[in-house]
Order: C-alpha cells, then structure tokens, then sequence
C-alpha cells in the first residue's frame, strides 16, 4: 500500500516560468512568487525601482470645456522638452520630433509626435509640412497642430503674402480648428500673430531681434506675447539653453511658455502650437540634411 507523497511544488508558471511554493509552504529562493493582479514583479536585490513618470491628474467638470484641455484650466505655464532621437544624434538622419508638455511641477500633461513624410524630413529638413499629434494620459489625442509645405516660406520681410508666412492651425478636438499662429511682416526680429477661430487677432508674439542658433548661445530667447500693436507684456515663449552638448549635438530642445491663468483655454492650446513653429523655424539644425 503506498502513502501519499507531500506535494513539493505548487503550479508551474508559464509567464516568469518554474513552480511556486506547494500550498502553504514559505516561498524559496528561486521559486516564482505569485503576484496579485496588476502589481509589479519583484526586482532582484539590489535593482532600483524604475521610475515613472508622473502625469496631472484631469480636471473634471468644466462646463464648455473641449475634451482634454480641461488641464490647461489649471497651469499658467508648461513646458515643452523636445526628446532626444539617437539615430538622428549619430548619423544626421531626420527622424520625427516627439516633446513630453509638462506643467511647472514636473508632472507630464500631454505627449507631443509628429507625423510628417520620411522624403520630406529628409529634402526639406525644419521647412517641411507636418502634423503634430498630442494626447493625453490616456492616450487620446485631444490637439493637433497642422503645417503645410511652403517651399519659400519663411523670409520676415515677405511674410505678408499667403505664399511666404509660415503658420499652423490649431485643432482641439481635432477636425475642430480652435485657432492659427501666422508669421507677420517684421524687419529684423520674428513676429508672429495669434488668432482665434475666426481669423481676428488676439495677440501678437515679438522675437529677438538677433537669434542665436548655437552651442555657444547660453541664455534663454524669448519671444514676447503682447496684445495687438504692443502693449503690457501677458506672455512669454522661452527657448531655453539645454547645455554645450545637448546643443551642439541635437536638436532636442527645451521651450517654456507662460500666459495669464484665466485664458481661454482654445487661446492656451493656440500658443502650445506657437511653440512647435518657432522650434522648427529657428532651432532645427540645418545641417542635419
């Protein structure tokens, strides 16, 4: 007559693989521990957690609000940080432009990505035409931004005709256009108006009058917002110094820009769109094609 054997294993894994401990016996040393549901596998000794990034939690319940701009009711600044892309850094290969939108805690708001045609990064490099998508925590996307290809867009001086001003819409939810930056006519320094919906003009937005494109520029540039014809200072974008070899090396670059915390949020997603234009227009290295 034969006894019954103790059961030495509990159920084989076939994720992490190996059996865990028999029912009601401590866990060994290399026995796989069963996880509840949605918890994170242990890390060996002496590993450090990885980080998470921390994303702002969504405001709720704000009437007339479109959908995912209801974070910009609560920041009166974001940054934008610009990703490094290896590829591009090595061999000057253009590769889409990804920003992570953060707000002045750190905490992310919105994941930024361009999605442009791989012939016309590489033969037109920062001129080309593009969209930029930008979602939310939950991955929707709640902006876009729009440019289309000029081929002799750019130049400050014939920046009153339609076929030399560089601009963008700005769409939220997208396939809704909430507003346009458009490049105005200006001398020496960038110039740029932003409208609304409807074409009229709600602010304009005043560069420098030298920019410095370089490892060597180790200040911040700032394009001033004013309401039309000048006035009190409501805001600002900032391109700000990323260090000599982020600089020299990519293009990732970093932006901030501040405005008055009752804006319009429409206003608000207006002058994020602000930011992509400036950075491809003055801070896309050239040399990269």
């Amino acid at each position: 007559m034969t006894s019954a054997l103790p059961t030495l294993y509990g159920q084989y894994n076939t994720q992490y693989g190996g059996y865990g401990a028999a029912p009601g016996q401590p866990a060994q040393p290399g026995y796989y521990q069963q996880q509840q549901p949605g918890a994170m596998p242990p890390m060996p000794p002496g590993a450090q957690q990885p980080q998470q990034q921390q994303w702002m939690v969504r405001p709720q319940g704000i009437p007339g609000c479109p959908p995912g701009l209801e974070y910009l009711t609560q920041v009166d600044q974001l940054l934008v940080h610009q990703q490094v892309e290896l590829l591009e850094a090595f061999t000057g290969w253009e590769t889409k432009n990804k920003y992570q939108v953060k707000n002045s805690l750190g905490q992310q708001v919105y994941f930024a990505a361009e999605e442009s045609d791989m012939c016309m990064r590489q033969c037109c490099g920062p001129g080309r035409g593009f969209q930029m998508h930008i979602t939310d925590n939950m991955g929707q996307e709640v902006v876009r931004v729009n440019r289309e290809f000029k081929c002799c867009a750019g130049c400050c001086w014939c920046a009153g005709a339609d076929c030399c001003a560089m601009e963008v819409s700005v769409e939220s939810p997208p396939g809704q256009v909430v507003g346009h930056v458009r490049q105005a006519t200006s001398g020496w320094a960038p110039k740029y108006t932003i409208m609304d919906a409807g074409m009229k003009t709600i602010f304009e937005v005043n560069g420098p009058c030298c920019i410095c494109q370089g490892p060597c520029c180790t200040w911040d540039q700032d394009f001033v917002i004013t309401p039309p014809g000048g006035g009190e200072e409501v805001g600002k974008i900032s391109k700000q110094w990323t260090g000599l070899i982020k600089e020299m090396f990519t293009d990732a670059d970093n932006f901030g820009v501040t405005f008055p915390m009752d804006l319009d949020v429409k206003l608000k997603a207006t002058l994020l769109g602000a930011v992509f234009l400036i950075d491809f227009m003055y801070f896309e290295h050239q040399n990269n094609n």
